[in-house]
């Protein structure tokens, strides 16, 4: 089910500007970004510590405009987590977690693929007024919480009040502090209850008390501090809970000169049969019929020389992260395409960092056949739709001189 809920502006997209006595927050929201989410939380099992549950989340964000909004496709992948380890692969690639959501002008929030990041919808957010020191104001925003970390998500309403705080400097920077508050409040005995959620969770309840520092010239929140308290009540009667601290930062991706690149890129195309083209995302190189043996992940001899190229024009950028997306030809089942799709993707990547890439710039995609270039009904078509295609994550305001 879609969810959709009003807001009013939100702050990892805002411009923020001061006039007089009052501050305008303006809505924004063009550049791509990075959101890290930090959780160090003690948890509690029936009242007994288990232990310290730490976790950071990444996510590349690119925002585009569709049908009157912003739709903003993320990337997220789990980079450290001591409890749930199997989200990221024993040889450290990263494997993305689509989520997408859109705005629409009149500010209401919508979850279109929702696979539970983030984890903050519509939050924070502010009136579309000029603001005076210590004024407050309320909005609904939405969390999505997995307290058990098996994988089934439930979202709850928050109702949070803020508080225009103070005017601060923050790591160097002019800020302008925003409090925020609010209970959790979840469950049977409550009128907040997510029927495509866990079934099991009967009620949680708790408090948060969050600092934003929201920088006054970019209006980019540079970093959420909450402080958690709260716990969840089974239909078993079992009892999880968390204490300690969520923190959110924002950042945008380094640039990327793509003239100074331009001699490899040239000799790509040249030699490696390799295309490539701008995309929001970034400068994204498509590599075409790929070799592979026969419904396998394994490379068959003859790649290494464009892989050795690749891997040559990757050591330039090691500020930005790279996306590694795989595709197959729609020729079988759609579940089996898309995990050899992933493989495959794991393949090229084990292949980069074999080159001297370093590994934790990758994320790693598998797209099965769901994006076809060609027709699939003639071999010709089925090969240039074997491809991998990789894509130097940046600002898109960065990208210069690509067709």
């Amino acid at each position: 089910m879609k969810k959709k809920f009003s807001l009013f502006t939100i702050c990892l997209f805002l411009a923020a500007s001061l006039t007089a006595q009052t501050t305008s927050l303006d809505y924004n929201g063009t550049d791509n970004y990075i959101l890290t989410e930090r959780t160090d939380l003690r948890r509690y099992d029936n009242n007994k510590y288990i232990g310290l549950m730490s976790r950071e989340v990444k996510s590349f964000i690119v925002p585009s405009y569709s049908d009157g909004r912003r739709v903003y496709e993320g990337d997220f992948y789990v980079e450290q987590d001591t409890k749930h380890s199997a989200v990221a692969l024993d040889d450290g690639i990263h494997d993305a977690i689509v989520s997408v959501f859109a705005i629409d002008e009149e500010g209401t929030f919508e979850m279109l693929e929702d696979n539970g990041y983030p984890s903050f919808r519509s939050f924070p957010a502010y009136p579309q007024k000029e603001l005076e020191k210590g004024e407050s104001w309320t909005a609904t925003s939405e969390r999505a919480v997995d307290p058990r970390g098996d994988g089934v998500i439930t979202r709850m309403p928050i109702y949070v009040q803020y508080t225009y705080s103070s005017d601060q400097i923050f790591n160097g920077r002019p800020v302008y502090v925003i409090k925020a508050a609010w209970a959790t409040r979840y469950g049977t005995n409550t009128k907040y209850i997510d029927l495509d959620g866990d079934p099991e969770l009967k009620s949680a309840t708790g408090k948060h008390d969050a600092t934003i520092y929201l920088d006054k010239e970019t209006g980019a929140a540079l970093l959420i501090r909450d402080q958690v308290d709260e716990s969840f009540t089974y239909n078993s009667g079992e009892k999880i809970a968390y204490k300690g601290t969520i923190s959110l930062f924002t950042e945008y991706p380094a640039s990327v000169n793509t003239q100074e690149l331009m001699d490899d890129i040239d000799l790509l195309v040249q030699e490696a049969d390799i295309d490539y083209k701008d995309t929001d995302a970034g400068l994204m190189l498509i590599i075409k019929d790929l070799q592979f043996v026969a419904n396998s992940p394994e490379l068959l001899p003859g790649e290494e020389k464009r892989l050795d190229q690749i891997a040559a024009l990757l050591k330039k950028v090691p500020q930005n992260q790279i996306l590694v997306e795989g595709h197959t030809a729609r020729v079988g089942d759609e579940s089996d395409e898309l995990g050899l799709s992933l493989e495959r993707a794991h393949t090229i990547v084990r292949e980069l960092t074999a080159r001297g890439v370093p590994k934790d710039q990758f994320i790693t995609k598998g797209s099965g056949g769901t994006k076809p270039v060609a027709d699939n009904d003639t071999p010709e078509g089925r090969a240039r739709n074997r491809r991998v295609e990789i894509t130097i994550l940046t600002n898109r305001t960065s990208l210069r001189g690509t067709k």
